[in-house]
């Protein structure tokens, strides 16, 4: 749960900021009809996310990278077109403005179409592999995802409803900031793209701007975080030096709660900033800490088999155990024996999807380590999903007998 927590927070964060820049700065500056074309412009780009992401996994349709150029080629010239209309809004107003927010809601169409259809389509990557969405991994991984949501949805709602509060040149040298970092990243991933398709020539200077947008990418999103924490300071400093005029005391109560609820906003905010920074970093490591595998157990072979006496893996947890190639290959199988049963679930400790990373014992469950997935002890040994890859064996005389050549065929697995 918490690793598609984080994840869905990194994925969406820089994207929920810039949508609540956008809203704050409608909210601020744009009359009702600039409002609906940022608010329709919304509405369509999660219209539009949702199908991309069918397309994405269901079809071969889509080439993401090809896709994401075009929408950065858009979002990039609806940013330039958007801050020489803002320029001449004194000029021709009503135009303008009509515009401005078109080129507002591409931002935002672009950004959505960018980054929510991975998002959407965890759930499918997820039912991939746990075949069932009534198993409990399941529901905990998407209870991830939903957490996730909800905090970009409370940071871009936050910051938009403190953005909307400030004054007009304030609200725009943030936004021109947002969207200005947003447009530096874009054009680095621009770059990466069109040298990766080979639409350009790669050379050193390339290269560099590539590996440092590559390397840095977190760069981008805590500095727009940057750009939105001011929101707050200025509130709280706002609020605390209220000297708006009233003729009584009903319109004294009405300015106090006034800023008492911007000041809450102003918190919001900070506490939705501070929980994501803290998810991207305490709760990430927490999440993809490294389990370390149990260690190999001795057992006897000869040229032809190997052998584990049924003393040694009686007591129903997971065992651990390797056969060593003449290339120094380690490769490993585990053996548990099936709840309530005189049978055992034998398989290679690596799957068809997640490779050789191996499984771990954890509350009487056997788990993959690299995908959490819970496996069930009773289906160890039979195809399917993230279950161990089936090798063959025999059972004789109180042990169980592991063919050599049975395990060679897997070598390649392990290297």
């Amino acid at each position: 749960m918490l690793k598609y927590f984080v994840q869905t927070t990194e994925d969406l964060l820089l994207i929920a900021l810039i949508i609540g820049l956008i809203f704050g700065y409608a909210g601020s500056s744009f009359n009702k009809t600039g409002k609906n074309i940022v608010k329709y412009g919304f509405i369509a780009g999660l219209f539009g996310a949702g199908v991309m992401a069918y397309l994405k996994n269901a079809t071969k349709l889509i080439d993401t990278s090809l896709w994401n150029l075009r929408i950065f080629i858009v979002s990039l010239s609806a940013l330039v077109l958007f801050l020489v209309f803002t320029s001449m809004r004194k000029k021709i107003s009503k135009a303008a403005e009509i515009v401005s927010s078109i080129m507002l809601a591409l931002i935002m169409i672009g950004s959505l179409l960018h980054a929510l259809p991975d998002v959407l389509a965890y759930p499918y990557a997820i039912l991939m592999v746990e075949k069932s969405v009534l198993s409990t991994t399941f529901m905990f991984k998407c209870i991830g995802i939903i957490f996730g949501l909800i905090l970009v949805y409370l940071v871009s709602l936050s910051v938009s409803k403190g953005l909307s509060i400030l004054n007009g040149k304030t609200v725009m040298l943030l936004l021109t900031f947002g969207l200005s970092i947003n447009a530096v990243r874009q054009i680095f991933n621009a770059i990466r793209i069109m040298v990766t398709k080979r639409m350009i020539k790669s050379n050193s200077t390339l290269f560099s701007l590539i590996k440092f947008s590559s390397n840095h990418d977190k760069v981008f999103v805590y500095s727009i975080m940057a750009v939105c924490i001011v929101i707050p300071i200025i509130l709280l400093i706002k609020s605390f030096s209220v000297n708006e005029p009233y003729s009584n005391a009903a319109e004294h109560r009405k300015i106090r709660f006034k800023w008492i609820v911007t000041r809450r906003w102003a918190c919001l905010i900070m506490a939705c900033l501070v929980l994501s920074v803290l998810n991207m970093t305490v709760i990430k490591t927490v999440a993809n800490r490294e389990v370390e595998l149990s260690p190999v157990e001795e057992t006897e072979y000869d040229n032809e088999n190997v052998y584990v006496t049924f003393e040694q893996v009686e007591d129903g947890h997971l065992h651990r155990f390797a056969y060593v190639t003449k290339d120094d290959v380690q490769i490993r199988f585990i053996v548990i024996k099936k709840p309530n049963s005189s049978s055992y679930g034998i398989g290679l400790d690596a799957c068809d999807i997640c490779g050789e990373t191996g499984y771990y014992e954890k509350d009487g469950q056997v788990v993959c380590k690299l995908c959490d997935v819970v496996m069930n002890i009773n289906t160890i040994g039979f195809k399917g999903g993230c279950n161990p890859i089936v090798i063959p064996y025999n059972i004789n005389n109180g042990k169980i007998i592991v063919p050599i050549d049975g395990l060679l065929e897997y070598e390649k697995e392990f290297k």
